[in-house]
């Protein structure tokens, strides 16, 4: 079987999620990033995050979990998924912790974006980088 050639926009959506995951690994160097369970966590290990992820599904109720996330960071990146119940959590969570996460908004704005309709949580991101990039290889 010979190995899928890409179209030209599969490959610069592939380069612009990977420039995404870069900044993304820069700020999680020093900020954590709040998923909403372990296999998103999983995931953003598998394309190379090495700071701290917490996951939301913790045995607290929201409101808990928010008040310790709020004692414990001055910052933090909400990057929740965008399925119907992700963005219901997303709404949520990001009221709780108001004025810690909106400098990264973008993050999970322009994840949305570039998984278009692909895509709707953060444990298939990497599978979608190894469709579009079509070499079967992961980023770092």
């Amino acid at each position: 079987m010979k190995p899928q050639r890409n179209s030209p926009e599969d490959t610069e959506r592939a380069e612009r999620l990977r420039e995404v995951l870069e900044a993304l690994y820069e700020v999680n160097k020093l900020v954590p990033i709040i998923v909403e369970g372990r296999k998103d966590a999983l995931a953003l290990r598998r394309l190379g995050l090495v700071g701290e992820i917490i996951t939301l599904h913790r045995g607290k109720t929201l409101y808990d979990f928010c008040e310790d996330i709020a004692e414990r960071y001055h910052k933090v990146v909400i990057l929740l998924d965008w399925d119907s119940e992700g963005e219901s959590l997303n709404k949520k969570v990001s009221k709780n912790l108001k004025g810690q996460w909106e400098e990264f908004s973008a993050f999970r704005d322009l994840l949305k974006i570039l998984c278009q309709k692909d895509v709707k949580d953060i444990e298939g991101i990497p599978r979608l980088l190894k469709r579009l990039e079509g070499d079967g290889l992961y980023w770092r």
